[in-house]
């Protein structure tokens, strides 16, 4: 038997001890998979962006707009990267999460896929 693994936005959050930046209202919502970049060309190339995480460092308006484009609904900006009052505005109008961590990216995808969330590829 398969089992398939996910895990709920309040899990990560509470795993990684990220703060809601917005979406706290979605934190029952279920990731089945989680990206790490700071290319914003390579998360366009995403095949299948039902549920995924993206973990980033790169904290701008090109990062929600990517997020966007690329049907990311969930963005954990990782090194304590600061949301500007615009990045806000966007992910609300577009009903994203935005989480904000103080770990490396390299640590929270660690320990991300200790806990069973799978990579897309």
């Amino acid at each position: 038997m398969i089992y398939k693994i996910y895990m709920k936005i309040k899990e990560i959050a509470k795993l990684l001890d990220a703060t809601f930046i917005t979406g706290e209202q979605l934190a029952e919502s279920e990731i089945d998979f989680a990206f790490a970049s700071d290319l914003m060309s390579d998360v366009l190339t995403l095949k299948q962006a039902d549920r995924i995480l993206l973990i980033t460092g790169l904290c701008n308006i090109q990062t929600i707009r990517t997020a966007e484009m690329a049907n990311v609904e969930v963005v954990l900006f990782v090194r304590n990267k600061n949301v500007t009052n615009e990045m806000i505005e966007i992910a609300e109008e577009e009903n994203m999460v935005l989480l904000q961590c103080k770990y490396s990216m390299f640590r929270a995808v660690g320990m991300l896929y200790v806990q069973g969330l799978q990579p897309v590829y």
